[in-house]
């Protein structure tokens, strides 16, 4: 079974070579530059959207807590912390339990590690490299209502115009969801590499780009409308979701707001596809990448939330695992 991807500090890692930039990415690096707060509103909202199509369902295990101890005979323990990917100023200071536990760890896993070179890989993997244009997918008044959407914050329209589907949602949640700080995970990560721990990334930039690369072309379209037609019932699910968070109970995080997706057949299936991608598959993965860290124990592993809840989710693969999962906080 392959290792998790071992990650140097940022301070050694290598500049790319700008001759073999887009000239389009080379005029507006300056919105290159916000591509990481970009990507961290994005799952705040993404979060909120994925919510809608989990199941509800009131025998789920691991419904109640955010961090869990995990056990075997002759290895050191290590936690699983579910983490909100939020800058709120309630939610970003780690609570007492968990500093604990991330004190008496040695590894810090999470998601997905980014540096200014992979920032700007995923700046170019959001738009198209053939001659496809948004506004031909999604239509000129669906488009208009995007520029108008992203105000201060819409890119140049040459790079707009090249935006795929799902780049343009997460371009919605950016300018509607982050404030000033550190999310919750940056500032994990921040202080791990402070104590200089052992850094994992659990999956790869290509990966997550692949994972929405997965997401079929009309589902993303159906989900850009929703996020445009429905925006202030999406905004209105985040401070319950803070709230559920707060409480500790993860199965409130995957129902919450579901009441968005309305009857809607297509659309309930647009987000069981979304969910799929973006929760399940990713999950699984992160668990096939812990196989061997654990094996050495003291490992404090921070990813979202949504992906320890349930019957499929993280926890309770690594039990399969043969880990006794046990709730601390």
């Amino acid at each position: 079974m392959d290792e998790c991807r071992r990650l140097v500090l940022p301070g050694s890692l290598g500049a790319e070579s700008t001759s073999r930039r887009r000239p389009e990415a080379r005029r507006t690096d300056r919105f290159t530059r916000g591509c990481v707060s970009c990507a961290a509103g994005c799952r705040v909202a993404l979060a909120l959207i994925v919510a809608l199509a989990v199941p509800s369902a009131a025998a789920e295990p691991f419904a109640q807590g955010l961090l869990w101890r995990l056990d075997k005979p002759g290895i050191p323990p290590s936690w699983v912390f579910g983490t909100l990917h939020s800058n709120d100023p309630r939610v970003r200071t780690p609570p007492a339990p968990v500093a604990q536990a991330f004190s008496r760890a040695r590894t810090f896993a999470m998601e997905i590690y980014w540096s200014e070179t992979e920032d700007e890989h995923f700046y170019e993997a959001m738009q198209f490299d053939d001659d496809r244009h948004l506004a031909a997918l999604v239509g000129d008044e669906v488009y208009s209502r995007l520029r108008q959407e992203l105000g201060a914050a819409a890119l140049p329209e040459e790079v707009l115009a090249r935006t795929k589907p799902w780049a343009a949602l997460l371009r919605i949640a950016a300018a509607r969801g982050m404030g000033d700080g550190p999310t919750l995970d940056r500032s994990l990560f921040i202080a791990a590499r402070e104590r200089r721990m052992t850094m994992l990334g659990l999956e790869w930039l290509d990966e997550q780009v692949a994972a929405f690369e997965a997401i079929p072309i009309e589902t993303q379209i159906a989900l850009l409308r929703h996020a445009l037609d429905h925006r202030a019932e999406l905004e209105a699910q985040i401070e319950p979701t803070i709230l559920a968070w707060l409480d500790r109970n993860l199965a409130a995080l995957a129902r919450i707001n579901r009441v968005a997706a309305g009857d809607d057949a297509d659309l309930r299936r647009h987000y069981a596809l979304l969910t799929q991608q973006l929760v399940a598959n990713r999950t699984a993965l992160m668990a096939y990448r812990l196989f061997l860290p654990l094996k050495r124990g003291r490992v404090f592993v921070a990813v979202g939330a949504l992906h320890l809840y349930g019957a499929n989710g993280l926890l309770a693969q690594l039990h399969e695992q043969g880990y006794r999962v046990r709730r601390i906080y």
